[in-house]
């Protein structure tokens, strides 16, 4: 279990007056890869829906000396998550919910460009405040919007395909 934690050297806190995030910066090395599918095999029986326990107790190789460490299940399932996106070779960011944003950092997250998204804030489409001549936006409120977005595209989405059977358009 050590092992896979050294693993998580990547780690790095950034720290601004904004926001606290920690990410990796880098997609996982194919070492990592295969460190976190072989973790994720191992730990992710200990999360499954037949487990209740409120924390769950990790030891690392220290386990003869009876060291380890109580984890709360909501930590050690977002531990799994971490893991399952490593195992599929992605790079990782943790984003506090009431962390605040730039307009360039929740661009990013949107995946859409600054002036679309500073076009989105002056459309009072999504909630932020000015501090001087900076906008600044909570992440829960981007994380709402884009739920929205993807709820409202799948709608739409929907909708086009029930029209294709309708005229049976074949897709």
């Amino acid at each position: 279990m050590l092992r896979i934690l050294r693993s998580f050297r990547m780690l790095r806190i950034f720290n601004s007056p904004d926001m606290q995030m920690t990410a990796i910066q880098e997609v996982p090395s194919p070492e990592a890869v295969r460190e976190a599918q072989a973790a994720l095999r191992q730990l992710a029986p200990l999360a499954g829906p037949a487990s209740t326990a409120p924390a769950v107790r990790i030891t690392g190789d220290a386990a003869a000396t009876g060291q380890g460490v109580v984890v709360p299940r909501q930590a050690f399932e977002l531990f799994l998550e971490i893991l399952g996106q490593m195992a599929n070779g992605n790079a990782v960011t943790i984003l506090p919910v009431h962390a605040e944003l730039t307009t360039q950092q929740a661009a990013d997250l949107l995946n859409v460009s600054r002036p679309h998204f500073v076009s989105l804030l002056e459309e009072n489409v999504i909630p932020f405040r000015r501090v001087g001549s900076h906008r600044r936006v909570r992440a829960a409120d981007v994380l709402a919007y884009r739920r929205q977005d993807e709820t409202r595209r799948r709608e739409v989405l929907d909708d086009l395909a029930a029209e294709a059977q309708r005229h049976a358009l074949g897709y």
